[in-house]
């Protein structure tokens, strides 16, 4: 049951929201969770973003990461793989984790609802309306709409920055060439992954593009090809024949990316397809994303050795969005404090991973290498102009290069974490 006044409100229950969520918790704050779907998990569970990109050694504001993995890891749905990146999820058993875990915390949740209206005053946020999409009497969700909800605070974590659009705030300004496209993943199963694993490993002696590893019976296997020539790519001939056969379009070429999916024998998941078409609505999005997962499907049934008998298992529900709205906070954060390593009073995040930009043509994306550890601090969180408003996940206040370093999974977590950790301080 939900209760009419709350410390804190967090507003979307992907990445950065599920680990300020469970932290607020376990530090004694009553916690409201909102999610607008039925699920948890956000990028890993809805737009099946696996595995998650590994981060510093140093990394800070971890308690939410290792709990998340040892929970995940004791029912079979996570692995390190032989790299030592930890973050191989299986998303459909992060949904159940992540349910048991806020439970756990004491976090109250409501799924498929969002914030619908904002009660403020003298630039402080009292209270929210909650919306349940899924209006049903029997399920007594008429309370929630009945009355305001009080909180001390509320989170932005909805990605692309629900809430401050709500409260007419300034945004940062998107420079022309501020763009990354988006994707669509999905997943295969039927694959015999040990032939697949034996025969990739062979056909790509690149280690820093294929590699493979055995966890307990199950083989796991990771590889990779774009478009781009700056790149001796060694799946190049078979994609360019596969262009000739007409069984794949030229912009399918674009980006692949494969992993297989920790706690499973035979399924493997896609960083693809990437969308190279601008100007596309949502909807339309996602139908050409859809067409190009068959094509893909059907030239990895016809190439690649072991998935002969695969077939498509799962599509995202939700696109992979790199960037989006970013908040105005107290402090902007940019490359320069990045590539410097710049250091602060209260960072909530240390890193190390690069900036990771994609783009829509050959040959234009971006991966720079980082070579000083970079902190992100807490008042990138914080709204320049609501003393109770706060912004986490890929919607933080940071220009668009040093967002594309900080939006990893590995990150969210942290921030999460790391404001969650002052929200108990203030409030005590």
């Amino acid at each position: 049951m939900v209760k009419n006044k709350y410390d804190v409100i967090i507003a979307g229950g992907g990445t950065s929201g599920i680990s300020c969520a469970w932290n607020c918790g376990k530090l004694g704050l009553e916690t409201l969770l909102v999610e607008r779907n039925s699920f948890l998990g956000g990028s890993i569970t809805s737009s099946l973003v696996i595995p998650a990109m590994k981060t510093s050694e140093n990394a800070i504001n971890t308690d939410f990461y290792d709990n998340f993995y040892n929970n995940l890891k004791n029912v079979g749905g996570a692995i390190t793989y032989s790299d030592g990146n930890r973050g191989w999820f299986n998303p459909e058993l992060t949904k159940i984790i992540l349910d048991s875990m806020m439970k756990d915390a004491n976090v109250d949740v409501i799924f498929e609802s969002c914030i619908d209206s904002i009660q403020t005053e003298n630039k402080k946020i009292l209270s929210v309306n909650i919306d349940t999409i899924y209006d049903d009497n029997s399920l007594n969700n008429t309370n929630i709409l009945s009355q305001p909800i009080e909180t001390k605070y509320v989170v932005d974590a909805t990605g692309d920055s629900k809430i401050f659009q709500k409260l007419n705030l300034e945004f940062l300004k998107k420079k022309e060439n501020d763009f990354q496209p988006i994707n669509l993943r999905f997943i295969m199963s039927g694959v015999n992954t040990k032939k697949f694993a034996e025969w990739i490993t062979k056909f790509d002696t690149n280690r820093e593009v294929t590699t493979a590893c055995t966890e307990g019976s199950y083989t796991y296997v990771s590889t990779a090809y774009t478009w781009d020539t700056n790149k001796n790519w060694a799946l190049r001939p078979i994609f360019r024949r596969a262009v000739e056969d007409n069984v794949l379009k030229e912009e399918d070429t674009n980006y692949f990316q494969l992993f297989s999916v920790a706690g499973t024998q035979d399924s493997v998941a896609f960083n693809a397809p990437r969308l190279t078409i601008t100007g596309l609505s949502r909807s339309d999005s996602y139908i050409e994303a859809r067409s190009a997962i068959f094509r893909l499907s059907n030239f990895c049934k016809k190439y690649l050795n072991g998935f002969e008998n695969s077939y498509i298992s799962s599509i995202a529900n939700t696109l992979g969005v790199r960037v989006s709205n970013r908040i105005r906070g107290k402090y902007v954060y940019s490359y320069e404090d990045l590539i410097s390593g710049k250091t602060f009073d209260r960072p909530v995040l240390v890193s190390n991973y690069p900036i990771d930009i994609h783009s829509d043509k050959k040959d234009s994306s971006t991966l720079q290498k980082v070579y000083k550890e970079y902190q992100l601090p807490l008042e990138s969180l914080m709204s320049a102009d609501y003393e109770n408003l706060f912004a986490i996940g890929r919607c933080i206040s940071a220009d668009f290069k040093a967002q594309a370093a900080l939006r990893i999974i590995p990150s969210c977590f942290s921030m999460g974490e790391g404001l969650a950790k002052y929200l108990a301080e203030i409030k005590h």
